[in-house]
């Protein structure tokens, strides 16, 4: 009898602690919560779990810019949360303020719009918390999964510090961490460091070491500088060359370095005293990239990307979360004390040392945290091996086109330059730390397939963060704006997949496509278009760009139709590839004019698809 009454007692314990939604996502990331918002806005129950007690990822943790080269609209969500911190600094200080002034985007590549980490935290977390579908769980990490065959069933999460843990039951789930965690969990395959150059062919892939260069190194990235510098991208200039015999293009376990994103500020009401740790050793910081201020973050605040402790940092990857403070420790000691370091050491250029002395640690900023960010910046982690991998060739001109490769499942864009900080210690003389990567000219927007989210193994499992991708591939997809960008798109494949009752992987592609460019999400980028018009065409541009029906950036809807390029985008293909190479070569014709103009075909074409 007391046997049948405990039973019951601990099923209905049990029962305390289970959720059941149409969609979980772990990790409310900034992907994580565009692809929260967009799913309860399309009418999805959610459930939004977050390792800690803070929303919005590195946004809410002091990275303080957005890091992308396009300033237009991309997603609606992106769009909203970036508006609504632009709004806030003109509404609290006013159109003409310098808060306002340093919080919009400049002309420059390091001008980028910048924020507090509070007002981001506060921004994103309004998103999540107006929406009456998303039930937020604080505090746990995803422990085991229940998997019959292809299909999550259910996840049990654990609170990072206790003994509680709850059972999730979805329909749909999906991993929006840094670090792959769930995907880990449900024993996802996974990659994790560098791929050999001969895997892929990726000219920039496994052990290598750069230098910069004042003249193109190739006759191929020659040709890149001069087409890149028609894109309508913020610019970023330099130019690298591979140093050989030295990189050697082998593969190893490393990720690239890590650190803090410390805000500091100048302002003496809103300073703290940056005090000597008790450990300080100067002749270890003095081998440490110390780095530079960056621009000006609201407030009288700027930005700090470094130190990074290049070495200890791929062991937090797969390490349990105690393990995983360790190293987090380890690198906010080592900022702290550098910090010191640069303020005080007569090693330090005394104008320098002046100028470092003007900052501290923000009062306002982690106000529960010692003024500590909540998150590590966490660059790299593990990259799942989905039913796409996307390579360095996706992020680069494709031969014979002034585009890079094209992909029928497009659900988003990158534009980031191919951006890869040192993945390990070593130096030799006349190079960067080895595995540091600026490609910033041979880098043109790559199209995201929705495979790459897709892992293998799972159907009803999306990964819009940790996605299919190799390590150097990776530099052009870790930015948070692209992140969001496919989030929501995943988003849309969810509830159109839970609409046909279907697991995600079962989803036509093509329906998918449809979806996300009558939604206003950016699927392929070009220089002359806004994605949230309400102009037909330019739907109708985004839809058949995956088709193969530009072999470049620019749309050019106003101009006349060649009736060679219309013969071409009429013709059948096996690929879009193969369409953008005839379209190419119409493009170069003297066919005469069609006598419509480009974008009225399109957008009848679009019109008239089955």
């Amino acid at each position: 009898m007391m046997k049948a009454l405990l039973a019951i007692l601990l099923l209905a314990a049990s029962s305390l602690h289970a959720e059941q939604a149409d969609l979980c996502i772990y990790e409310a990331t900034p992907g994580g919560i565009a692809m929260a918002v967009r799913a309860a806005r399309e009418g999805l129950s959610v459930v939004l779990v977050n390792h800690n007690a803070h929303l919005g990822g590195i946004l809410s943790s002091g990275l303080g810019v957005w890091d992308t080269l396009w300033e237009g609209k991309r997603s609606p969500i992106y769009d909203e949360a970036r508006q609504a911190i632009f709004d806030h600094y003109r509404t609290t200080y006013g159109e003409k303020s310098p808060q306002y002034r340093d919080a919009l985007p400049g002309k420059s590549g390091h001008s980028n719009g910048k924020f507090e980490p509070h007002v981001a935290e506060a921004v994103l977390t309004r998103l999540v918390t107006q929406e009456k579908n998303i039930t937020v769980i604080r505090g746990y990490y995803p422990t085991s999964v229940q998997r019959e065959g292809s299909v999550l069933k259910s996840i049990t999460i654990r609170e990072l510090e206790g003994p509680g843990e709850k059972h999730i039951t979805a329909k749909i789930f999906a991993d929006c961490s840094y670090e792959g965690d769930l995907a880990a969990v449900a024993k996802v395959p996974y990659r994790l460091g560098r791929e050999a150059r001969a895997e892929f062919h990726e000219p920039h892939a496994g052990i290598i070491y750069m230098a910069g260069v004042k003249t193109a190194p190739t006759p191929e990235i020659e040709r890149a500088v001069k087409l890149h510098a028609s894109l309508n991208l913020r610019k970023f200039s330099g130019l690298q060359a591979i140093k050989e015999p030295e990189s050697t293009g082998e593969a190893d376990g490393n990720v690239q370095a890590f650190n803090y994103r410390t805000p500091l500020s100048s302002d003496p009401a809103n300073r703290l005293p940056v005090e000597k740790p008790a450990d300080y050793d100067p002749e270890k910081l003095k081998l440490l990239e110390h780095g530079s201020i960056v621009a000006p973050i609201p407030n009288l605040k700027r930005g700090w990307n470094r130190p990074q402790l290049v070495g200890i940092h791929t062991s937090y990857v797969e390490a349990d979360w105690p393990g995983r403070l360790k190293v987090m420790d380890a690198h906010w000691s080592a900022t702290m004390a550098l910090l010191y370091f640069l303020q005080n050491d007569p090693s330090v250029d005394p104008a320098r040392q002046k100028s470092w002395r003007d900052y501290g640690l923000a009062k306002d900023e982690f106000t529960d945290n010692a003024h500590r960010p909540y998150e590590f910046y966490i660059r790299e982690a593990r990259r799942i091996t989905g039913r796409y991998i996307f390579t360095q060739h996706d992020a680069m001109l494709a031969p014979g086109l002034d585009h890079a490769p094209l992909h029928s499942d497009s659900i988003a864009t990158t534009e980031w330059y191919l951006d890869t900080h040192a993945c390990t210690p070593r130096h030799i003389p006349g190079a960067l730390e080895e595995g540091k990567m600026m490609l910033d000219v041979e880098t043109f927007p790559g199209q995201v397939p929705y495979r790459a989210i897709l892992p293998q193994g799972i159907d009803n499992l999306l990964v819009p963060v940790c996605l299919s991708s190799t390590h150097v591939a990776w530099g052009t997809i870790r930015l948070e704006p692209t992140w969001m960008n496919i989030a929501e798109s995943a988003a849309h494949a969810a509830a159109l997949s839970i609409q046909q009752n279907i697991p995600p992987a079962q989803l036509s592609p093509d329906l998918l496509l449809r979806k996300l460019v009558s939604q206003h999400i950016m699927v392929s980028f070009f220089n002359d278009l806004d994605v949230s018009s309400g102009d037909p065409r330019i739907p109708a541009a985004q839809y058949f760009a995956t088709k193969g029906f530009f072999a470049d950036y620019n749309a050019r809807l106003d101009e006349p139709l060649k009736v060679s390029t219309h013969a071409a985008w009429l013709q059948k293909f096996d690929a879009p590839m193969q369409r953008a190479a005839a379209v190419a070569a119409a493009e170069k014709s003297d066919s005469p004019s069609s006598g419509r103009t480009r974008g009225e075909v399109l957008a009848e074409l679009f019109k008239n698809l089955p």
